[in-house]
Formats: C-alpha cells, structure tokens, sequence
C-alpha cells in the first residue's frame, strides 16, 4: 500500500472531559485502577513462577494473559494520566500509529488465549488421563507463541491500513487514546477499505475466537456433570466459572466497540466503553482468577506465611 500525503504531524486527543475538577478527580481515580492492575498482574505472574504448585498448563496461560492484561493497560493508561494534567493534549502522529498497533495487537493477543485457555480446560475436563501427555511443555509453549504472532502480524496489518489515510484536515481526536474508529472519521481521503477490513478482522476473529470457547463448553458441560465427586464438580465449576466470567466482560465491550460503522454517535458512546476494556478489564481480570480459585488463593496464603515466618 502506498500512503497518501499527510500534513497533520501531531494530534491532539480530546480526552474523557474539559472540566478540570473532573480530570483531576479522573487522574486519582484511573491511577488508582493503574497502580492495581499492575500489583495485581505483576503479583500474579510473580505468583504463578515461585509456587510449584501452580506450574500447570491453566496456570501457565494465565500468566500470560495477565502478562497481555499488563501490556494493554500500560499502552493506553499512563499516556491518559498524562493527558489529565498536560495542558498540551498531543501525540505525534508516529505515536499514535504506535499505539494503534499496540492496541489492536493486544487485543487480539488477548482473544486467542482465552480461546486456548478454554481448549485448555476442554483437555483438562473431558480428557484427563491424556491431559499430561497432550498439554506437554512443548504443546503449551505452541499455542501461547500462536496468538502473540497472529497479533502481532494483524496488528501490522491494520495499522498498515491506518497509515494508507490521508490526514490534512481536522487533528482533533475524540478519544483518549488513538483508537481506530475516532481516527477514521479525521481522514480526508476514502476510508472504505480500511473500515472494510477492521470490520471484517474484528468481526472474523471475535467470532472465531468466540466459535472455539462455544465448541469447548459445549463438551466441558456434560464432563463436568459426569463427575461423581461433588468437591470435582466445584472445582470445576469455579475454574470455568473464572473463564467464562472473563470471557463475557472482555467480548461484550469488544463486540459494542468495534462491529458498528464509525459515527459521532458510536465514538463517543464507544469512548465511554473503551474506558472500561482499557482500564478496569485488565484489574479485574486478577481479581476474578484469584478470589474464584481455591489453588491460587492458597498459593497467595502459603507464600504470605512463609514470608511472615522468614521476617521472624
């Protein structure tokens, strides 16, 4: 693709509000969820790598999506925080493209390892005398590589796309970060094939993504009302549960942002969401593993009191 001219160097990003009280009260507030979603992910990743116990293929996955959860918050947060208290709202137009690819990158990073984590439990549930054998190290470290490339070459596809427009107009974006729709609708060349393809590329891989994990609970389910044990069932119930939970926050917010054709309407409600997959998402996400997982909270349990016991 060959880009067309652009004039426009730098944009300048509108933000959540004008009104200064706010952006004050917003900046505590969304460095508060920051500074979480970082203890919370960095905390599980650590927690995960130190306790032998949780050295299993769900656990190995979720280390990597917290690892995903950390680099999504981080590529859009703190340049907010800086937007709050900056009185000059850039970004260059490099950087922006930057964070778009980033952006998209990320989150379809994210997508496929639920995907796997849901085949993960498919092996674990419906299989589990050949759950050892075929979740080895080496199938693992596979379908983990598999969505980190496919993001990233999707990511450099689309961003490729967003390079292609011509921007000599307008450079207000109405967003608080570079985001896709809101910088289509600055562009004053045709932007058909670009809305064409992240309306295909999103729409195909959220539901194909959305198609593995339906195909696995669709066998999970039964499996799990099969066990005898009622304490088997439970736990299989919860570690589904955790997944499923997640799975439904981060695809809704997904699904409402990107499968509607840009407009003032759809950006600015479509601001309101991003919000909430960009910042709160990734702290929950932590919260939801942790608190609905008997292993992991006694993990947490057992590396607290052998500390405490080490600091006597």
């Amino acid at each position: 693709m060959r880009r067309n001219i652009t004039s426009v160097t730098e944009f300048i990003l509108l933000g959540l509000t004008n009104c200064l009280e706010l952006q004050i009260l917003f900046f505590v507030l969304f460095l508060a969820i920051y500074i979480a979603t970082v203890a919370g992910n960095l905390g599980m990743i650590i927690l995960i790598q130190i306790n032998a116990h949780l050295h299993t293929p769900m656990y190995f996955f979720l280390s990597h999506l917290s690892f995903v959860d950390l680099c999504f918050s981080s590529s859009v947060t703190p340049n907010m925080l800086a937007i709050f208290l900056s009185e000059k709202k850039t970004i260059t137009y490099s950087a922006c493209l930057v964070q778009c690819y980033l952006f998209i990158s990320l989150v379809h990073v994210e997508i496929y390892i639920l995907a796997v984590m849901a085949f993960d439990r498919y092996m674990a549930i419906c299989n589990p005398l050949l759950y050892s054998s075929r979740m080895s190290k080496s199938v693992c470290a596979s379908l983990i590589t598999v969505p980190y490339v496919y993001g990233a070459l999707t990511g450099l596809m689309e961003t490729m796309w967003t390079y292609n427009l011509a921007f000599c107009g307008p450079n207000e974006i109405n967003h608080f970060y570079c985001a896709d729709p809101p910088l289509i609708k600055l562009a004053c060349s045709d932007t058909y094939h670009k809305e064409l393809s992240m309306f295909v590329v999103a729409g195909c891989n959220l539901s194909f993504s959305l198609l593995i994990m339906l195909i696995s609970y669709l066998y999970i389910f039964p499996a799990i009302l099969r066990i005898c044990s009622t304490e088997g069932r439970h736990k299989a119930f919860s570690t589904c549960g955790s997944h499923l939970t997640a799975v439904t926050i981060f695809y809704t917010t997904l699904f409402f942002m990107y499968l509607r054709p840009p407009s003032e309407e759809s950006v600015q409600q479509g601001k309101m969401v991003a919000v909430f997959y960009t910042t709160v998402i990734p702290m929950l996400n932590p919260m939801i593993y942790s608190l609905r997982n008997k292993d992991v909270k006694e993990a947490l349990m057992k590396e607290l009191f052998s500390r405490k016991l080490l600091s006597k």
